[in-house]
């Protein structure tokens, strides 16, 4: 099985070198699956980023894939330190459906990933949050107020997603704004 990590081995953080090579191989025995997940606690930096890219890739095709690792992908969202990793990440937070407990303690993670030096940790964390306000009445105001704080300070990026976050936010009735993937995992 270290094989397959080792395929996400070398070059920089510029490269996402062996990611389709892995994501095909996992798509086709999704029992590699649990390695791939793994592996972004490697301590390799770009096997881990590798491995949360190939993740993410691999289940916004699959997203049943994710489902029985909500309570995993919740602690390493809690831990991760690495940009690259804490990006996917809170891409991975979008697919699941969460009680009202968990995306109260989700919310809390996401805040924290907005004091993030990355603009891309932090404009993925908007995108989340968004996601979870379309799904929780009590969270929605401030979850709007946040952004629209967001919107008006944050990076070009970020001021650009805050403003399409909003617009389908504000929206009477609005669904689940998915974002980037469209289909969430089913929790067991």
């Amino acid at each position: 099985m270290r094989n397959l990590l080792r395929q996400l081995e070398g070059g920089d953080r510029r490269s996402i070198r062996g990611v389709a090579d892995v994501v095909d191989q996992v798509i086709a025995d999704p029992v590699l699956f649990a390695v791939v997940f793994d592996g972004m606690r490697d301590a390799d930096p770009l096997v881990r980023m590798r491995c949360a890219d190939a993740v993410e890739k691999i289940t916004a095709a699959h997203p049943e894939y994710l489902a029985p690792y909500k309570k995993r992908v919740m602690r390493l969202v809690a831990v991760a330190e690495q940009k690259e990793v804490r990006w996917h990440l809170a891409q991975l937070l979008s697919r699941f459906e969460f009680d009202a407990p968990e995306r109260r303690q989700v919310v809390e993670m996401l805040t924290e990933y907005l004091t993030d030096t990355s603009r891309i940790v932090k404009t993925f964390a908007m995108q989340a949050l968004a996601d979870i306000a379309a799904q929780d009445s009590d969270l929605r105001a401030p979850i709007i107020e946040r952004l629209g704080k967001l919107s008006r300070t944050g990076s070009p990026a970020m001021k650009s997603r805050g403003r399409k976050l909003l617009a389908r936010l504000k929206q009477p009735q609005s669904g689940p704004t998915t974002g980037l993937i469209g289909r969430r995992a089913r929790s067991r």
